[in-house]
């Protein structure tokens, strides 16, 4: 059922890579200030749902809508603009440009030039300013990622598998940066890091082979080996 103050509903999803179907009658609904985990094995279609989310993939069936708004049809920029962000898995950034080059592109989009927001969750970001970001660890691109995505003060993020093959300490400042995040704006992530998203999560989706094996409210309930049971 549609709710007008979700900021995405997602309804009887089907999404398909050619001849191959990816995704099957997938159905979610994401609120005000949550933060949403989809977990599950690789190939399960958690990427493939953000990014139809996020307007990189046109689903062959189903409804995404965000309040009264219907998605379905927009293109990446525009959904961008309605303030969903995706943050890709693969941890690229400008190489060739500098940290505060990068920065000043998200800034250009957004029109919000304020990066204090930016080096107050990553203050590791204010020392790297004029470096290039292709010589940045995949810790300091995953800052500067999410540093970019912020500004604009978006209503939701779409994070694709965070803290994939990042130091554990740069696991656990991601971790309460996201709980400092979600005071402010929504977050979906996409992580295999059980103990992480249990932590910060208010729902958990659990996706097999494409489609929805679970889903899990109460805090009570988001724990790594009820996750498990689902994958």
């Amino acid at each position: 059922m549609t709710n007008n103050d979700d900021i995405i509903t997602v309804s009887g999803l089907n999404v398909s890579y050619g001849e191959s179907k990816v995704l099957f009658d997938v159905s979610m609904n994401v609120r005000p200030g949550q933060v949403v985990a989809c977990v599950g094995r690789n190939g399960a279609g958690k990427t493939t749902l953000l990014k139809s989310i996020a307007g990189f993939l046109k689903p062959t069936s189903g409804a995404i809508s965000s309040g009264t708004t219907n998605l379905i049809g927009m293109v990446a920029y525009v959904i961008a603009g309605l303030g969903i962000k995706y943050i890709p898995q693969d941890k690229k950034v400008f190489s060739d440009l500098t940290v505060r080059e990068n920065l000043e592109l998200g800034s250009y989009a957004t029109k919000d030039y304020n990066w204090d927001q930016v080096t107050d969750y990553f203050p590791k970001l204010k020392q790297l300013m004029d470096h290039k970001a292709g010589y940045l660890s995949g810790g300091e691109r995953q800052m500067l990622m999410i540093g970019r995505a912020i500004l604009g003060s978006p209503k939701l993020l779409l994070v694709d598998e965070p803290t994939e093959g990042l130091a554990p300490s740069i696991v656990m400042h991601l971790k309460d940066v996201f709980r400092e995040l979600s005071k402010k704006m929504a977050l979906v992530i996409v992580e295999q890091n059980l103990p992480l998203v249990c932590a910060i999560a208010n729902k958990v989706y659990a996706l097999k082979e494409g489609r929805i094996m679970g889903e899990l409210t109460d805090r009570e309930s988001i724990r790594p080996e009820m996750c498990e049971k689902y994958l």
